[in-house]
C-alpha cells in the first residue's frame, strides 16, 4: 500500500465531506493504493456518524473512535499503530491543510529518502499576536533546544516512513515534538517543504494561547527525556553526589576548625552557631534526595507498565 492518510479530529462535522472528496480526488488522480484512518478523539457532533457513512461507501476508509477527548497525540498514536501504508500522512481535519500537498510529500520520502518531512505554512492566515508571533518564539525555541532545524514544529501535515511511527512513542502532548522523537529514535534526514495554509472555513480552533504554555512545558520535558530519559541517575545521581560531597567536606572544614581553636586555646564558636553549619547540613541533606531520586527512575523505569492511555469504543474496516 503507497500512502495512509491519518486524520486526527474532533468535532469537525462540517468539513469532513469536503475533505474526503479532495483526498479521493487526490488519490485517484496520482493511482495511489491507500487508506484514510479517521481517529475522532471524542466528538459530540455528528463527525463519527459521517466516518462511518463514508467507510460503507469505500472500505479503504477506516476509523476508530475514543471514548471521549484523550487528546491529538493519543489519537496519533492510535492511528500510528494501525497504519499499513508505506508512507504515512497526517493532516488536520480543517481544511487549512491542502490535500493537494500529500504527492509532493509523498515523493520527498520515497524519491528522496527522507525519513519524515515537515510541512512549513510559511504564509499564515491566523492572528497575528494571537498565533503568529508565539508560534515563532516557540519555533526558536524548539531548534535550539533540539537541534532539529525546522521552522514550524507545530505543522500538523507531516509524511513519514511507515518505520518512523513504528518506533516512535507519542504520548501526552507530544505530537508537537515528533520530529525530535524520531531524531531521537535514530531516523536523521529530517526534511521540510514549504505547504499552503488555507484559512478556516468551518468551526473554530480547538486549540488556544495555552499551547503555547504547554508547549513550553513540553519542551523542556522533551529535553530531558532526550539526554536523561533512558538514565535519570547519571543526571540526579552526579549532582546528588556532587551536593553531598561539597556538604560533606564543608560539615567537615566547620568541624576541624573548632578542634583546631579548641586545641590551640583560641576563641571559638559553638558549630550550631555557625550559620554555615545548616547549610552544608541542608546541602548533604539536598544532595542525598536527588541521588535518591535518581535511583527510584531507574527503579520505575524498569518496572514501570505499558498502560493505555487512551481507551477506544467502536473501530471501523480494520
Amino acid at each position: 500500500m503507497n500512502l495512509s492518510i491519518l486524520i486526527p479530529l474532533l468535532n469537525e462535522e462540517e468539513s469532513l465531506q469536503e475533505l474526503y472528496t479532495w483526498i479521493i480526488k487526490v488519490m485517484q488522480s496520482n493511482n495511489y493504493s491507500y487508506e484514510i484512518i479517521f481517529v475522532d478523539d471524542g466528538s459530540t457532533d455528528n463527525s463519527w456518524n459521517i466516518i462511518e457513512s463514508f467507510s460503507k461507501e469505500n472500505p479503504n476508509v477506516k476509523g476508530i473512535r475514543f471514548m471521549k477527548n484523550f487528546g491529538k497525540s493519543q489519537a496519533l498514536h492510535a492511528g500510528f499503530a494501525k497504519a499499513q501504508g508505506d508512507v504515512i500522512i497526517t493532516m488536520d481535519a480543517d481544511l487549512q491543510d491542502s490535500p493537494d500537498e500529500i504527492p509532493g510529500l509523498y515523493e520527498m520520502i520515497t524519491a528522496q529518502k527522507f525519513d519524515l518531512v515537515s510541512g512549513w505554512k510559511k504564509k499564515r492566515y491566523d492572528s497575528v499576536v494571537a498565533k503568529n508571533l508565539p508560534s515563532k518564539l516557540f519555533n526558536w525555541a524548539a531548534r535550539k533546544t533540539s537541534g532539529v532545524e525546522l521552522n514550524d514544529f507545530n505543522c500538523g501535515l507531516k509524511a513519514y516512513k511507515n518505520t518512523v511511527v513504528k518506533n516512535i512513542e507519542v504520548s501526552g502532548e507530544m505530537h508537537r515534538y515528533i520530529p525530535v522523537l524520531a531524531k531521537n529514535a535514530g531516523f536523521n534526514k529530517i526534511g521540510e517543504k514549504v505547504v499552503i495554509h488555507q484559512a478556516r472555513k468551518y468551526g473554530e480552533t480547538k486549540f488556544g494561547m495555552d499551547r503555547f504554555i504547554n508547549g513550553f512545558l513540553d519542551l523542556i520535558t522533551i529535553w530531558f527525556l532526550s539526554r536523561f530519559g533512558k538514565r535519570p541517575m547519571h543526571l540526579f545521581g552526579a549532582i546528588g553526589s556532587l551536593m553531598f560531597i561539597i556538604g560533606f567536606l564543608s560539615a567537615g572544614y566547620i568541624g576541624v576548625s573548632k578542634l583546631y581553636h579548641m586545641y590551640n586555646g583560641m576563641k571559638y564558636n559553638l558549630v550550631t552557631s555557625n550559620p554555615w553549619f545548616f547549610i552544608a547540613l541542608t546541602t548533604m541533606i539536598l544532595g542525598t534526595q536527588l541521588f535518591l531520586a535518581g535511583f527510584l527512575g531507574e527503579i520505575i523505569l524498569r518496572t514501570k507498565s505499558n498502560e493505555a492511555r487512551y481507551k477506544v469504543a467502536r473501530e471501523v474496516n480494520f
